[in-house]
C-alpha cells in the first residue's frame, strides 16, 4: 500500500478541477488531482466555448490567460432570431460595458494541462476503483489504485469536480442529499466543422421547425446546433441532412451566408436541469457537473463551475493563510445561490427559444402555451427593459464575496 499526505486531493482534472489545483498552487496551497480517465480523453470532448467575464478573470488570476487573451474572441453582443427577424442583445451597451469570450473549453483544458506540468502538483490520470473516507472528520483519505498499485491519499479537504456520474456526489449519504431534476424532451445535434461562422456573434433561433444556435469556437471553427427528439441517433443524421435543416431553421440572410463543409465532429446532448443540495458534507465539496447541470441554452454550465471554483479557492485560502475556517461550512450556501441563479435563467431561455410538445396539450382553446411564450419572447425582444433582462444574466451575475475574514474584523476592532 502506498501512503500520500496533500492538503486538497481534487477528483477530476476537466477544466474545474485543473483551474482549483492551478489557483491553490499559486496560493502555495498544495493538492493532488485524480481522474479516472486519461488527459487524451479529457481533450477529445468537445464542450462549451462562451466565457463570462468573472471566468475570464479567474483564468487571469490562475496565470492561464495567455492564449486565451491572444486567441478568444470578444463578444460584445448576439442576437435572437423569431419569426424569420434578428433581434441583436447589445451586452455592452445594456451591462455598462460588460462581455463575454469565445474561447473554446478543450483550450482552456490545454492551457490548464500546461500550467499543471509546469507546476509540479501530482496528478493521477486512470485511477481506478476511486473511495472517499471519513469524510465528516478532520482526516478524510481517498484509496484508488494506479499502475496496479494500491494507495491511499490523505488529505485535509476533497474537491469533488468528477462530473455528473463521478463518485463524490455519491459518497453523500442518499439520506442526505436532496436532488431536483428535470429532463427536457429534446436534444441538441451538435455539429462541429472547420469553416467560417456564420456571423461574428451568435445567433440563437425559434423558428416554426424548432430551435438552432449559430456558434463558432474561433474565425474559421463553427460550432452548430438544432434541437432533435430524445428518440434521435447521430447516424440519422448525416452532413447533407444537418445542413439543409439547419438552413431552414436560421434567418434567411444568415443561411444565404452558411458556408457548409464536412463534420468534424457530432454529437447529441440530451437536456436536464439538476441540483444537489447541499454541495458539501463534512470535508466533502461538489464542484461543478458533480451538483448541478444546465441546459446549455444560456451557457452557463461552464460559468457555473467556475463560480464554485471561485469560492472553494477563497475559502480554502483564507483556512490556509489566516487559519481561519469561519466560512469552510458557508461553501454550499453560497455557491447554492448563484447556482439558482443559473439554473433558473438556462429554464427560461430554453422554455422561451424551444417548442414543448406537452404546451397546450390539455388546453381545450389550443396551443394557448405557446402563444405566452411567443408573446413573452416579443416583448422581451421590443422593449429595452427586457432586452437588459437578457443581456445581464448572459454576461453573469458577479461572484458573491464570503464574508469578513477574522482577522479583518479583529483589525477593524482594534482600530
Amino acid at each position: 500500500m502506498k501512503h500520500l499526505r496533500t492538503r486538497v486531493a481534487i477528483i477530476g482534472s476537466g477544466p474545474s478541477g485543473l483551474a482549483l489545483g492551478q489557483l491553490l498552487h499559486r496560493q502555495g496551497i498544495d493538492n493532488v488531482v485524480l481522474d479516472r480517465v486519461s488527459a487524451e480523453y479529457i481533450l477529445k470532448r468537445i464542450r462549451a466555448g462562451i466565457l463570462e467575464t468573472g471566468f475570464a478573470e479567474l483564468m487571469r488570476e490562475a496565470g492561464v490567460s495567455a492564449r486565451m487573451d491572444r486567441d478568444g474572441l470578444v463578444h460584445d453582443g448576439f442576437a435572437i432570431a423569431f419569426n424569420g427577424h434578428s433581434t441583436r442583445i447589445d451586452l455592452k451597451g445594456l451591462t455598462g460595458g460588460r462581455t463575454v469570450l469565445c474561447y473554446g473549453q478543450v483550450e482552456i483544458t490545454h492551457d490548464l494541462i500546461d500550467a499543471r506540468v509546469q507546476s509540479g502538483q501530482p496528478t493521477f490520470y486512470e485511477a481506478s476503483d476511486v473511495r472517499l473516507h471519513d469524510l465528516t472528520s478532520d482526516q478524510p483519505s481517498i484509496t484508488f489504485q494506479h499502475d496496479g498499485e494500491n494507495c491511499t491519499l490523505h488529505c485535509d479537504y476533497i474537491a469533488g469536480c468528477d462530473g455528473f456520474h463521478g463518485v463524490s456526489r455519491q459518497s453523500i449519504p442518499a439520506e442526505l442529499r436532496t436532488e431536483f431534476e428535470r429532463v427536457y424532451p429534446f436534444g441538441w445535434l451538435g455539429v462541429l466543422s472547420d469553416t467560417p461562422p456564420v456571423d461574428e456573434e451568435l445567433i440563437y433561433c425559434r423558428s416554426e421547425r424548432g430551435f438552432a444556435l449559430a456558434s463558432m469556437r474561433s474565425h474559421t471553427r463553427s460550432r452548430y446546433y438544432i434541437d432533435v427528439p430524445l428518440t434521435a441517433k447521430v447516424d440519422e443524421w448525416s452532413d447533407d441532412a444537418f445542413w439543409a435543416e439547419l438552413k431552414r431553421r436560421l434567418p434567411y440572410d444568415a443561411a444565404e451566408r452558411l458556408v457548409t463543409g464536412p463534420s468534424i465532429e457530432k454529437s447529441i446532448a440530451p437536456l436536464r436541469s439538476f441540483v444537489c443540495e447541499p454541495m458539501q458534507h463534512g470535508r466533502l465539496f461538489l464542484v461543478g457537473d458533480a451538483a448541478h447541470i444546465v441546459p446549455p441554452t444560456g451557457a452557463k454550465g461552464l460559468n457555473l463551475a467556475a463560480s464554485d471554483v471561485s469560492t472553494l479557492y477563497r475559502i480554502l485560502t483564507r483556512v490556509y493563510r489566516d487559519n481561519d475556517l469561519s466560512c469552510v461550512p458557508l461553501y454550499s450556501e453560497i455557491a447554492l445561490r448563484r447556482v439558482w441563479h443559473g439554473e433558473r435563467f438556462s429554464w427560461w431561455l430554453t422554455r422561451l427559444l424551444h417548442h414543448f410538445d406537452e404546451q397546450g396539450r390539455h388546453d381545450k382553446s389550443g396551443n394557448s402555451g405557446r402563444r405566452f411564450t411567443e408573446s413573452e419572447l416579443q416583448y422581451l425582444l421590443g422593449s429595452e427593459a427586457g432586452r437588459r433582462l437578457i443581456a445581464e444574466q448572459y454576461v453573469g451575475l458577479p461572484y458573491e464575496s464570503l464574508p469578513e475574514s477574522r482577522a479583518a474584523m479583529a483589525a477593524a476592532n482594534a482600530a
